[in-house]
């Protein structure tokens, strides 16, 4: 053996691979208690194809799903008119809506790696990788409902990659005026974003908010619901509300009245009329003020409360588009294999590609409480 047989032996060793055997050569084919990757990789496919087809209720509920970047939206949900048929007449043909709003929807890529090396395969028990899959669907679910409820809750306009506007709700500041609705003209000031003017919330927030929203067409018929989101703590003020009694010194245009699914109460009032159901569409219904449903998530970043319309999960009528990409392979949440072919748990991460925008920029309120000044954007304590 020459000297150069044996430094080439000490440094690659003496198989015909002519490297070092690295820890990643390792194939690990189950986990620490002995369930098979493959398997756990076929129950997360499974588990993803189920999240996508329910997206969350908060989120379905305020959104309406594409794969457009902007549509020309309505501002008002009016309807045409027949006329009176003459004997030779031609009838009057329905023409593209005269108020149409041309709104854009933004659309970025988002991702998050599992980083489960063989090593943690090795070690850890099918409960522990199940784990890191579930804190991935609840990672997916805060981005998507947080995106939205962000858009929701900001004025600021924005530009998608086709320079198209996204915009917020009505803001006042844009030079857009609402459409009249209903022999109602709208200033150029007009803003779906108020001050309570009050340093805690008030039965008057309530109702200028739901008096913005009708007044502009929606949640006035019986095909849309109005939903007052906020924060559990904002709910128990309201579950306070009374007809006739004042609260931080505004009296209270209706009464709170609890949902079918509250605990038994006693009372000495009558309730007319029908009791709010105990969810819609999946969410938590407290109780109703007046013609919206109360409807609690801790989501909704405390000091403040909006007023939406919803045409129910889904809706076309409802107040955020959720942009996905066109093609059906990069929709929802994906599972991206690793790069192990035989075992392609290991080394996998999830992706989501989507982006929002208002589309129906009068369909919703938000009042921030505060004592006095500009609406401010809420600054938000989780992602």
């Amino acid at each position: 053996m020459t000297l150069t047989d044996l430094h080439d032996l000490l440094a690659y060793g003496a198989d015909s691979a002519r490297g070092y055997s690295t820890e990643g050569d390792v194939l690990v084919s189950q986990t620490g208690d002995g369930v098979d990757l493959n398997l756990i990789w076929d129950e997360v496919a499974a588990v993803v194809a189920q999240w996508n087809s329910k997206r969350s209720a908060l989120a379905s509920l305020v959104s309406y799903p594409t794969v457009v970047p902007g549509d020309a939206i309505p501002q008002t949900l009016g309807g045409d008119n027949f006329e009176e048929a003459s004997e030779f007449g031609e009838p009057k043909g329905i023409a593209a809506e005269p108020d149409a709003l041309i709104l854009g929807y933004t659309l970025k890529d988002f991702d998050l790696a599992s980083r489960m090396t063989w090593k943690f395969l090795r070690a850890a028990s099918a409960e522990q990788v199940r784990s890191a899959i579930n804190r991935a669907l609840e990672a997916d679910n805060r981005l998507v409902t947080g995106t939205i409820l962000r858009r929701l809750f900001d004025p600021a306009e924005g530009a998608n990659e086709n320079m198209t506007r996204v915009f917020g709700l009505w803001n006042g500041t844009d030079g857009l005026v609402p459409p009249s609705y209903a022999g109602q003209n709208f200033a150029a000031s007009t803003s779906h974003y108020l001050v309570s003017g009050n340093s805690e919330l008030d039965p008057g927030d309530l109702v200028d908010a739901i008096n913005a929203v009708r007044s502009k067409g929606f949640g006035v018929d019986a095909l849309s619901r109005l939903l007052v989101l906020c924060h559990p703590a904002e709910a128990e003020v309201i579950s306070t509300f009374k007809a006739g009694v004042e609260t931080s010194g505004v009296e209270s245009k209706y009464d709170f009245v609890p949902s079918a699914s509250a605990p038994a109460y006693m009372t000495t009032d009558n309730i007319v009329g029908q009791i709010a159901p105990g969810e819609f569409g999946g969410l938590e219904v407290l109780g109703s003020y007046g013609p919206a449903w109360v409807c609690p998530s801790a989501y909704v970043p405390l000091g403040y409360v909006a007023v939406v319309a919803t045409g129910g999960p889904n809706s076309p009528a409802n107040v955020i588009g959720f942009r996905q990409h066109p093609n059906p392979d990069y929709q929802g949440l994906r599972q991206i294999a690793g790069t192990v072919a035989r075992y392609p748990l290991q080394d996998s991460f999830f992706q989501r590609s989507f982006g929002v925008g208002v589309r129906r920029r009068g369909a919703a309120c938000v009042v921030q409480v505060k004592a006095s000044g500009a609406y401010t954007a809420p600054t938000w304590a989780w992602r």
